[in-house]
């Protein structure tokens, strides 16, 4: 099992990754969603924010407002750090179980354009 210091880093990894894409890309793709990513086994959920400039930092803050987030992710730590370091298939892994992603058919397809 992961720390919650090692999902922390990861996905700074993942933010950054977003960074790389390209601006078109993201202007096709992306829609201003907020985004929270549970980590199971660790009982910590991170939030953060999807948007046409990017992905912003996570935090373990929920956003003000008290809305539900857009898309939720829930994974295990040792997935959510290979699935950011390109170990894991998001495909397989959402097939398998092994990641539950609760959005709208839209946003899932926008998603598996994006990662």
């Amino acid at each position: 099992m992961a720390s919650v210091e090692e999902c922390r880093a990861a996905l700074v990894k993942l933010v950054a990754q977003f960074d790389e894409i390209d601006e078109e890309d993201r202007a096709k793709h992306v829609v201003e969603r907020t985004v929270s990513c549970r980590v199971s086994d660790l009982d910590v959920i991170f939030y953060g924010r999807l948007h046409h400039g990017g992905l912003d930092p996570f935090a373990e803050e929920p956003p003000s407002g008290g809305k539900p987030a857009d898309v939720k992710l829930t994974i295990v730590s040792d997935d959510l750090i290979a699935l950011v370091d390109g170990e894991l298939d998001l495909a397989r892994a959402l097939l398998g179980g092994r990641v539950k992603i609760d959005a709208s058919f839209g946003d899932l397809l926008r998603l598996r354009r994006l990662i």
